[in-house]
Protein backbone atom coordinates (compact mmCIF):
# COMPACT_ATOMS: atom_id res chain seq x y z
CA UNK A 1 0.00 0.00 0.00
CA UNK A 2 1.93 2.95 -1.23
CA UNK A 3 0.62 6.45 -1.63
CA UNK A 4 2.00 9.95 -1.76
CA UNK A 5 1.85 12.76 0.76
CA UNK A 6 -0.84 14.66 -1.14
CA UNK A 7 -3.17 11.65 -1.27
CA UNK A 8 -2.40 11.03 2.40
CA UNK A 9 -3.50 14.54 3.37
CA UNK A 10 -6.72 14.34 1.35
CA UNK A 11 -7.48 10.87 2.75
CA UNK A 12 -6.84 12.13 6.29
CA UNK A 13 -9.26 15.01 5.75
CA UNK A 14 -11.95 12.66 4.44
CA UNK A 15 -11.28 10.20 7.26
CA UNK A 16 -11.53 12.87 9.95
CA UNK A 17 -14.79 14.24 8.55
CA UNK A 18 -16.28 10.76 8.21
CA UNK A 19 -15.30 9.92 11.79
CA UNK A 20 -16.66 13.21 13.08
CA UNK A 21 -19.99 12.72 11.31
CA UNK A 22 -20.17 9.00 12.30
CA UNK A 23 -20.33 7.77 8.70
CA UNK A 24 -16.92 6.09 8.53
CA UNK A 25 -18.32 2.71 7.47
CA UNK A 26 -20.36 4.31 4.68
CA UNK A 27 -17.41 6.34 3.41
CA UNK A 28 -15.15 3.28 3.59
CA UNK A 29 -17.66 1.42 1.42
CA UNK A 30 -17.78 4.39 -0.97
CA UNK A 31 -13.99 4.49 -1.30
CA UNK A 32 -14.00 0.78 -2.17
CA UNK A 33 -16.78 1.45 -4.69
CA UNK A 34 -14.74 4.27 -6.26
CA UNK A 35 -11.70 2.01 -6.46
CA UNK A 36 -13.79 -0.50 -8.40
CA UNK A 37 -15.15 2.21 -10.68
CA UNK A 38 -11.66 3.55 -11.38
CA UNK A 39 -10.57 0.02 -12.22
CA UNK A 40 -12.55 0.32 -15.45
CA UNK A 41 -10.26 1.81 -18.06
CA UNK A 42 -12.96 4.01 -19.60
CA UNK A 43 -13.83 5.67 -16.30
CA UNK A 44 -10.26 6.37 -15.20
CA UNK A 45 -9.22 7.62 -18.63
CA UNK A 46 -12.23 9.92 -18.69
CA UNK A 47 -11.65 11.43 -15.24
CA UNK A 48 -7.89 11.80 -15.42
CA UNK A 49 -7.49 12.95 -19.02
CA UNK A 50 -6.80 16.68 -19.18
CA UNK A 51 -8.31 16.82 -22.67
CA UNK A 52 -11.76 15.88 -21.34
CA UNK A 53 -13.79 19.04 -20.65
CA UNK A 54 -14.57 19.82 -17.01
CA UNK A 55 -18.32 19.71 -17.77
CA UNK A 56 -18.00 16.06 -18.87
CA UNK A 57 -16.18 15.21 -15.66
CA UNK A 58 -18.92 16.92 -13.66
CA UNK A 59 -21.53 14.78 -15.44
CA UNK A 60 -19.55 11.63 -14.67
CA UNK A 61 -19.26 12.55 -10.96
CA UNK A 62 -23.00 13.39 -10.93
CA UNK A 63 -23.77 9.92 -12.29
CA UNK A 64 -22.05 8.44 -9.21
CA UNK A 65 -24.09 10.54 -6.77
CA UNK A 66 -26.87 7.97 -6.12
CA UNK A 67 -24.27 5.37 -5.13
CA UNK A 68 -22.38 7.56 -2.66
CA UNK A 69 -22.85 8.93 0.83
CA UNK A 70 -23.29 12.73 0.74
CA UNK A 71 -19.93 13.37 2.36
CA UNK A 72 -18.13 11.24 -0.23
CA UNK A 73 -19.97 12.94 -3.08
CA UNK A 74 -19.07 16.40 -1.71
CA UNK A 75 -15.46 15.26 -1.37
CA UNK A 76 -15.42 14.21 -5.03
CA UNK A 77 -16.86 17.56 -6.08
CA UNK A 78 -14.18 19.35 -4.05
CA UNK A 79 -11.46 17.29 -5.75
CA UNK A 80 -13.01 18.14 -9.11
CA UNK A 81 -13.32 21.85 -8.31
CA UNK A 82 -9.72 22.00 -7.10
CA UNK A 83 -8.55 20.01 -10.13
CA UNK A 84 -7.17 17.28 -7.88
CA UNK A 85 -8.93 14.21 -9.29
CA UNK A 86 -5.55 12.48 -9.59
CA UNK A 87 -5.75 12.01 -5.81
CA UNK A 88 -8.35 9.32 -6.50
CA UNK A 89 -5.59 7.05 -7.84
CA UNK A 90 -4.01 6.72 -4.38
CA UNK A 91 -6.98 7.55 -2.14
CA UNK A 92 -8.12 3.94 -1.54
CA UNK A 93 -4.73 2.86 -0.20
CA UNK A 94 -4.31 5.95 1.97
CA UNK A 95 -7.85 5.76 3.35
CA UNK A 96 -7.57 2.02 4.00
CA UNK A 97 -4.35 2.55 5.97
CA UNK A 98 -6.12 5.11 8.18
CA UNK A 99 -9.07 2.79 8.77
CA UNK A 100 -6.74 -0.06 9.73
CA UNK A 101 -4.82 2.15 12.15
CA UNK A 102 -8.08 3.37 13.71
CA UNK A 103 -9.18 -0.23 14.29
CA UNK A 104 -5.80 -1.32 15.67
CA UNK A 105 -5.29 -3.67 12.77
CA UNK A 106 -2.51 -4.36 10.30
CA UNK A 107 -2.29 -6.30 7.09
CA UNK A 108 0.46 -8.64 6.07
CA UNK A 109 1.50 -11.47 3.82
CA UNK A 110 2.23 -15.05 4.75
CA UNK A 111 4.39 -17.09 2.40
CA UNK A 112 4.22 -20.86 2.52
CA UNK A 113 5.26 -23.82 0.39
CA UNK A 114 1.62 -24.82 -0.06
CA UNK A 115 -1.77 -23.13 0.13
CA UNK A 116 -2.88 -22.67 3.75
CA UNK A 117 -6.41 -23.63 4.74
CA UNK A 118 -8.69 -21.22 6.60
CA UNK A 119 -7.97 -22.72 10.04
CA UNK A 120 -4.19 -22.49 9.57
CA UNK A 121 -4.46 -18.91 8.36
CA UNK A 122 -6.71 -17.94 11.29
CA UNK A 123 -4.26 -19.55 13.73
CA UNK A 124 -1.37 -17.60 12.25
CA UNK A 125 -3.34 -14.34 12.36
CA UNK A 126 -4.15 -14.95 16.02
CA UNK A 127 -0.58 -15.89 16.98
CA UNK A 128 1.04 -12.98 15.16
CA UNK A 129 -1.67 -10.61 16.39
CA UNK A 130 -1.00 -11.63 19.99
CA UNK A 131 2.71 -10.87 19.57
CA UNK A 132 2.02 -7.46 18.00
CA UNK A 133 -0.96 -6.54 20.16
CA UNK A 134 -3.00 -5.81 17.03
CA UNK A 135 -5.59 -7.48 14.89
CA UNK A 136 -3.78 -9.04 11.93
CA UNK A 137 -5.20 -9.80 8.48
CA UNK A 138 -2.97 -11.96 6.32
CA UNK A 139 -3.00 -12.69 2.61
CA UNK A 140 -1.39 -15.90 1.46
CA UNK A 141 1.28 -16.31 -1.17
CA UNK A 142 2.58 -19.72 -2.24
CA UNK A 143 6.39 -19.93 -2.50
CA UNK A 144 7.33 -23.56 -3.33
CA UNK A 145 11.03 -22.85 -2.73
CA UNK A 146 10.36 -22.57 1.04
CA UNK A 147 9.89 -26.37 1.22
CA UNK A 148 8.50 -26.20 4.78
CA UNK A 149 7.26 -23.62 7.27
CA UNK A 150 6.09 -20.06 6.69
CA UNK A 151 7.39 -16.50 6.46
CA UNK A 152 5.15 -13.71 7.72
CA UNK A 153 5.63 -10.08 6.66
CA UNK A 154 3.54 -7.74 8.81
CA UNK A 155 3.92 -4.24 10.27
CA UNK A 156 7.38 -3.84 8.64
CA UNK A 157 8.59 -7.01 10.36
CA UNK A 158 9.58 -10.43 9.10
CA UNK A 159 8.82 -13.50 11.17
CA UNK A 160 10.60 -16.42 9.52
CA UNK A 161 9.41 -19.87 10.57
CA UNK A 162 10.55 -21.50 7.33
CA UNK A 163 12.94 -24.44 7.32
CA UNK A 164 15.52 -22.35 5.48
CA UNK A 165 15.12 -19.49 7.96
CA UNK A 166 15.55 -21.77 10.95
CA UNK A 167 18.61 -23.41 9.41
CA UNK A 168 20.10 -19.98 8.71
CA UNK A 169 19.44 -18.97 12.32
CA UNK A 170 21.15 -22.12 13.56
CA UNK A 171 24.08 -21.48 11.21
CA UNK A 172 24.45 -17.93 12.56
CA UNK A 173 24.45 -19.20 16.15
CA UNK A 174 27.06 -21.82 15.39
CA UNK A 175 29.31 -19.31 13.63
CA UNK A 176 28.97 -16.87 16.53
CA UNK A 177 29.65 -19.52 19.19
CA UNK A 178 33.03 -19.42 20.91
CA UNK A 179 35.05 -22.59 20.61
Amino acid sequence: MTYGAVAGRWAAALFELASEKHVLDDVERDVAFLQGELGHAGVSEHLFDVRVPQADKVRRIESLRPHLQTLTYNFLRLLLDRRRLEVLRELPAAFHALVLRERGAVEGIVESARELDAAELAGLETAVGAKLGKQVRLQTRVQPELLAGVRVFVDNKLVDFSAAGRLEGLRSKLLAARL
